[in-house]
């Protein structure tokens, strides 16, 4: 292989790439000359015969000539890109291609509305952040320490000695630290329990929780609260049952049932066929969570209440999955 031998592939190189007149002749002159089989690399596979002297030299020539040859066919291939003869003409005139149209997910819209019923009842919204302390989460809301919820089997540790919150409590008295009463807050935000994952139970879910704490605050208007939201959130003819109960951090406390808004009471599968539909717990916060943030128990008290915000949508929607509200299913968010 000489010299000679690589100026006569580009030459020969040069004439084919004139004589290309489509996309298709010039992908056989790539493949003729820069294909893995091609003449360049057939020159390259020559190296072993060239004196060790010189291969230096022809080695530099070889890489020259691949380099410019893939820069005559770069220019070619982009000229027929932009070649006007290709191009289509548009009718502007016609209406454009319609744009999927997106919306709020359920939980989203869900928890708007409760926030907006609540605000419309003279409650704040108060945030707190999702890794929380022991103390906020558990000790300052009168948890026990061998209070079950405690155990590994239901709350996630970080490695910090911290935890993911395991409800939405812990607002409230990281709000009750630093505000003096009269206090009036709602608490929306994810929550965590290391639980199995199946049909019914998640290991997130979403909580809104609720406090009023001021002088002479009384279970009655604890109840009238929740009566008020239950009617503007599910219709004024939804019938409301408390039902005794018991939470560490409220004395006295509640579950509270509202009729099935599905079936109008008569029984149906979402409620089991029983005409109610569980919501909410609540209750009057226990004075020793008062004194867990310095407020004077023998001058205030308060009620508070915490609502899952899953359990109301499965409840509203007949949904009787949890799981399918954290899938992202396109085909199920496109119903609302």
């Amino acid at each position: 292989m000489t010299k000679d031998t690589i100026l006569e592939v580009q030459k020969q190189f040069e004439e084919a790439l004139a004589g290309a007149k489509d996309k298709l002749s010039l992908e056989e002159v790539k493949n003729t000359f820069l294909g893995r089989k091609g003449k360049v690399a057939g020159l390259f596979s020559l190296m072993g015969e060239i004196p060790p002297e010189a291969r230096k030299e022809v080695g530099k020539m070889l890489n020259e000539l691949k380099i410019d040859l893939q820069a005559q066919l770069d220019k070619k291939i982009s000229e027929f890109s932009t070649d006007k003869t290709e191009k289509k003409w548009v009718d502007y005139t016609l209406p454009g291609y319609s744009m999927p149209q997106g919306s709020r997910h359920p939980l989203t819209q869900a928890v708007d509305d409760m926030l907006s019923i609540f605000h419309r009842l003279g409650f704040d919204i108060a945030y707190g952040p999702e890794v929380e302390t022991d103390w906020f989460n558990f000790e300052s809301l009168n948890f026990p320490p061998d209070h079950p919820a405690r155990d590994m089997q239901d709350t996630f540790y970080t490695e910090g000695g911290g935890v993911l919150r395991t409800h939405t409590s812990p607002v409230q008295t990281r709000y009750m630290s630093k505000h003096q009463p009269p206090i009036r807050i709602v608490a929306p935000g994810r929550v965590f329990r290391n639980e199995a994952i199946s049909a019914r139970s998640y290991c997130l879910f979403h909580q809104i929780e609720g406090l009023y704490v001021d002088k002479d605050i009384t279970f009655a208007d604890l109840k009238g609260t929740i009566e008020l939201f239950c009617r503007m959130y599910y219709g004024k003819d939804v019938k409301i049952k408390f039902r005794t109960s018991f939470f560490p951090f409220t004395e006295p406390s509640a579950e509270i049932d509202v009729s099935c808004f599905l079936c109008k009471g008569k029984g149906c599968r979402v409620c089991k066929h029983t005409g109610w539909l569980e919501i909410m717990g609540c209750g009057m916060v226990d004075p020793n969570v008062l004194k867990a943030v310095n407020i004077d128990p023998e001058i205030y008290s308060g009620f508070a209440f915490g609502l899952g915000v899953e359990r109301m949508v499965m409840m509203r929607l007949g949904i009787n999955d949890i799981r399918i509200l954290f899938e992202n299913d396109v085909e199920f968010l496109r119903q609302f």
